[in-house]
């Protein structure tokens, strides 16, 4: 495949080398994060049986907030946009679980201090279970998204930080980054999974969808977005590409496959790029060239940008081998899209580089464009 993507690389790069006019101004950002988004602290995870701290903690946060703030960005807290937005994409069965499942949970004799299902259902038939146990199963994928006491509080003002970069570039900026935490690409229109208990990204390409652009969804996080593509799968509305390591032998296993093209109305509407385990910066790119011919084909005029920086070669999650420096070529490519893009936070976890890989790709978001170009 990758010969492919390679001469697709090169294919692409004509075509933006051709392109007229400089796009929108790359020299400035909005950046938007909440202080209740601390309050969520997952304690633990089960990976192959074995029951590990969680690597998604308050103090990513930090981290990533020291690199918007080297670069001298400003930092705003988001408005309250209310339901309707998250409504748009979550069932409502869904976010009453997410709203009441701790209390609830909380009252059963035994129960641990965190929401962790121990049953999940074959198929998920017209039976909705009244058990608190019961819901757990049916509303989370699996047993890395435990939900505490303030996790619905961290996820809702995590959710509208996403609107407000939405509603930044709906306004007219060129881009917008939302440091959404937690995370949100494997929450589903109705399940909570990997860390994820709202799907940002789509609640945004959602938000512009009904304000009357027409969005495109790229993910280049480690892992696939299937919660993402899971709200758009059947659609046509909106396109999903994902860039990500290999799910045969790598979460979310179950989808990302490159057979996953969207079905019904939806169908040729999602694209899937899976990587081998250990690709680096060349191969990562030769796949984005591949997405970026995609995203340009399918008219969009508006890009949600799930930015994850769990690929690095030193993330602990340890899948694929980008550097720091190819986090700038990666920024690089996919502003020479010239589209108005709304920067969602995603993976990313704790490591020594995390602030300068993020630093890395805002740095080279907001270099201007070449003149000429």
């Amino acid at each position: 495949m990758a010969p492919d993507r390679l001469s697709v690389a090169s294919a692409c790069g004509k075509l933006l080398s051709q392109a007229g006019g400089s796009g929108p101004d790359r020299s400035a950002m909005q950046v938007f994060f909440h202080e209740a988004q601390r309050q969520h602290d997952p304690q633990h995870f089960l990976v192959a049986g074995t029951l590990r701290p969680s690597p998604e903690q308050p103090a990513r946060i930090d981290a990533l907030l020291a690199a918007a703030r080297n670069l001298g960005l400003e930092v705003q807290s988001p408005g309250d946009a209310g339901m309707a937005p998250i409504a748009a994409v979550h069932s409502t069965d869904y976010l009453s679980f997410l709203q009441t499942i701790h209390e609830r949970w909380s009252a059963l004799s035994g129960a641990g201090p965190e929401v962790v299902p121990n049953i999940h259902p074959e198929g998920r038939s017209l039976v909705y279970p009244a058990h608190p146990a019961g819901l757990a199963g049916y509303h989370q994928a699996d047993t890395a998204c435990p939900i505490g006491p303030h996790t619905w509080h961290s996820a809702y003002w995590s959710a509208q930080t996403a609107i407000a970069a939405a509603d930044a570039v709906l306004r007219g900026a060129a881009s917008a980054y939302a440091l959404c935490r937690p995370p949100g690409h494997h929450a589903t229109s109705d399940r909570a999974g990997g860390f994820c208990f709202l799907s940002n990204a789509a609640i945004a390409a959602e938000r512009c969808l009904r304000a009357g652009r027409r969005p495109a969804v790229l993910d280049i996080d480690l892992h696939h977005g299937n919660g993402t593509q899971q709200v758009f799968y059947e659609r046509q509305d909106v396109l999903t590409v994902s860039i990500h390591a290999d799910p045969s032998r790598f979460y979310p296993f179950f989808w990302g496959h490159a057979g996953e093209r969207g079905a019904g109305p939806g169908h040729g509407y999602n694209l899937n790029l899976p990587l081998a385990l250990g690709t680096g910066d060349d191969g990562f790119l030769a796949a984005l060239a591949e997405a970026s011919e995609r995203i340009r084909l399918f008219g969009a005029d508006l890009l949600v940008l799930a930015v994850g920086l769990d690929a690095f070669e030193g993330d602990p999650f340890a899948g694929l081998a980008v550097t720091t420096g190819g986090f700038g070529r990666i920024a690089t490519a996919c502003a020479s899209l010239g589209l108005p893009t709304v920067l969602v936070q995603e993976g990313g976890y704790l490591s020594p580089e995390l602030t300068r890989n993020l630093e890395s790709f805002l740095a080279s978001w907001l270099r201007p464009a070449p003149s000429g170009r």
